[in-house]
């Protein structure tokens, strides 16, 4: 199943295999937004955005990230839903857990 456009991440650790094969995903699927909440959630952000980027070589890579460490699921929720940049309104915000939390 594709992801949203729009993704609420719970942080799994930085260093998952699991957060690589999401970010790949992500990419494939077109995910617009990634809000990352919970422990670590700056760190993993970080992490996200590294390899989105790659070497550099592909312009078309990007996704937009936040985290949010001091807001709870619900804020991070409306602060998804209020991202219109480029999204299907009509599509929900998504919440993931990553299998090896």
């Amino acid at each position: 199943m594709p992801y949203a456009q729009r993704v609420i991440l719970h942080a799994p650790p930085w260093n998952a295999q699991s957060l690589v094969d999401f970010v790949k995903d992500c990419i494939r699927d077109g995910v617009l937004l990634v809000c990352v909440i919970g422990n670590d959630c700056q760190k993993v952000e970080d992490v996200i955005n590294e390899l989105v980027v790659g070497n550099g070589s592909d312009v078309r890579r990007f996704i937009n990230t936040t985290s949010h460490p001091d807001e709870n699921l619900a804020e991070a929720r409306d602060f998804a839903a209020r991202w219109t940049l480029d999204v299907d309104l009509a599509k929900p915000v998504q919440e993931v857990r990553l299998a090896d939390q």
